[in-house]
């Protein structure tokens, strides 16, 4: 390019005809053109890079602070909330996606079944229905909200892949015994179910399966905090600081 240049300039110095003049002058232009472009798209790059930033490394997985935002929007389009894209709001969701990140480790290290696609359209179809109307007003709400249907779907698929590893890695090792039900309907369901009922009547077996259910699944949650906590031990786990002040 600085040899053409040079040659361009060479020859405005020539006595040639006013057509070579000419042709010397669109030669410059789009030389010049060209080196405005170059610099348009090195700018556009690293303005790019510096938006989307890498917010934290998970060993060799990074989490951006474009994922970060997306995932803020995305949860909030499923609950119908508005996005809280607050600072705080993103160290707690970058928290939430480094758990992710290491669960999603051990699900491909130990192929854990995934729920198949039927059932994950039927339950976003089931989802959209119940809170859009219209297509016209599911679709202005992804726009307003930033987001694809395929995030939203993705996100949908992950809640649901979570739920089987939970289920599958940790509910084998919890118990619930009828002691356990007991002493939680006396200590936490009576009390209130009696203070909202003006008769007093309240009995164990209204509540025993739920009671049970609920048990089992703060057990189990346990034993996935455990785990998680043990995964951050193994793991090396940066923030970048700079991405969330």
């Amino acid at each position: 390019m600085r040899h053409l240049a040079k040659l361009m300039l060479a020859a405005e110095c020539q006595p040639f005809s006013i057509f070579l003049f000419a042709g010397a002058d669109i030669l410059k232009k789009r030389l010049q053109w060209r080196i405005v472009g170059a610099l348009t798209a090195a700018a556009l790059s690293l303005h790019a890079e510096t938006i989307d930033r890498i917010a934290v490394a998970v060993g060799n997985r990074v989490i951006t602070t474009s994922d970060i935002e997306r995932q803020i929007r995305v949860s909030a389009f499923l609950s119908g909330t508005k996005p809280d894209l607050s600072m705080e709001a993103r160290r707690k969701t970058a928290e939430a996606m480094v758990d992710q990140k290491l669960i999603r480790g051990e699900l491909e290290a130990s192929r854990y079944p995934e729920p198949a696609p039927a059932e994950l359209d039927a339950a976003y179809g089931e989802f959209r229905n119940k809170y859009f109307k219209t297509d016209e007003e599911y679709r202005r709400a992804l726009a307003e909200y930033g987001i694809t249907e395929a995030d939203a779907k993705e996100q949908l698929h992950w809640q649901r892949t979570l739920t089987t590893f939970v289920s599958l890695r940790f509910g084998a090792a919890v118990q619930v015994n009828d002691q356990d039900v007991q002493e939680y309907f006396e200590k936490t369901v009576a009390p209130a179910a009696r203070a909202s009922r003006p008769d007093g009547s309240v009995t164990l077996d209204e509540f025993r399966e739920q009671i049970r259910a609920r048990l089992l699944a703060n057990r189990e949650d346990q034993q996935m905090n455990q785990w998680l906590a043990e995964a951050r031990r193994r793991t090396t786990v940066v923030y970048h600081e700079e991405a969330f002040q």
